[in-house]
């Protein structure tokens, strides 16, 4: 089979497609012919050596996988051959076949396609976390979501909406805007000008917003926590912006508002039956119509620089994803 290695931190210009060994499933595995596989932004700071989890070399980039299910290991049940699955996996997406715990998988909605399936798991996973867990999200209350059109951003708009929130979108051009209107948004704000907060405070009769979720960082964010009322919920997700920003501590003592961090990787390590329990929901959102995932653009396998690169620039409105082509074989 075909994988892309990464053999030493360092640009993703250095990732190579290569011929490796099939994997074989083992007690509590299943071996899945991937189909498709998201592209997300902790794949590149994972090969330049920039995310919390490094792995052993060689790895492949690639978190989350749609695929059909090939091998099943001693133990397994609950699945069964040629079923059509999703796979949280953290590396080892982009590939053709990868072997990964019978746990981490999910059958696909019948309605689902591989690629849909493919870009669903991570970015609506952490969404709901962060919105249900994490903030306690609460009918009526008002959701800022920064980076409203990316893969992360657009999941928070249409679940913050699924919860009965006003949502507001920033995003730092129009046409991104247009991306989170039609997925559910109430308000847009385009801060490319840097009157962020102005105009969420405008938007919010001078009250400010519950909660915001921040998956950019840099300077947007010390501009939205200005922007928050009081008991207001900062949900720091991610750092697209590549700059974690340094806010005072007198900003969250002066609004009386609160940062919330949110790594739902290792809450679905930590509680896998409540995880199940928030997968089983969201899927049931997209089954009842509420949850409408964005693939805006699609690569196969061997042009992976491409798409990694459309998401490392942040010019990606919505998914990205990779396709292997092994059902038209």
């Amino acid at each position: 089979m075909r994988a892309v290695l990464c053999r030493a931190f360092g640009p993703v210009e250095d990732l190579r497609l290569e011929d490796v060994a099939s994997p074989v499933a083992g007690q509590g595995m299943l071996c899945v012919s991937i189909e498709a596989c998201g592209i997300n932004f902790f794949d590149g700071l994972a090969v330049q050596g920039q995310y919390q989890t490094k792995p052993p070399f060689p790895f492949s980039p690639g978190g989350e996988v749609a695929g059909v299910v090939t091998a099943l290991g001693e133990g397994v049940e609950g699945l069964s051959l040629g079923d059509r699955v999703m796979a949280f996996v953290g590396f080892g997406g982009y590939a053709e076949e990868i072997a990964v715990p019978a746990a981490v998988a999910t059958k696909i909605p019948e309605a689902m396609s591989f690629e849909e399936a493919a870009g669903f798991m991570i970015a609506y996973a952490t969404s709901h976390h962060a919105l249900k867990d994490r903030a306690a999200l609460k009918p009526g209350e008002t959701l800022l979501v920064l980076g409203a059109a990316g893969g992360v951003g657009l999941t928070a708009v249409e679940i913050g909406k699924a919860m009965g929130a006003r949502v507001i979108a920033a995003a730092s051009s129009d046409d991104k805007l247009v991306v989170a209107s039609r997925h559910g948004a109430d308000d847009l704000v385009n801060y490319s000008d840097g009157e962020l907060k102005d105009k969420v405070k405008a938007l919010t009769g001078g009250r400010g917003v519950d909660v915001v979720y921040d998956p950019v960082g840099g300077k947007l964010a010390e501009a939205a926590l200005r922007a928050m009322a009081p008991e207001g919920r900062f949900l720091v997700i991610g750092f697209a912006s590549g700059d974690i920003p340094s806010i005072p501590l007198n900003q969250y003592l002066l609004r009386q508002v609160s940062a919330v961090g949110v790594f739902w990787g290792a809450f679905a390590k930590a509680e896998p039956e409540r995880n199940a329990a928030h997968v089983a929901e969201l899927l049931a959102w997209y089954e009842a119509g509420k949850l409408r995932p964005h693939i805006s653009e699609t690569y196969p396998l061997e042009r992976f620089q491409e798409g990694l690169g459309r998401v490392m620039s942040r010019q990606a409105r919505g998914k990205v994803v990779l396709t292997t082509g092994r059902s038209a074989a």
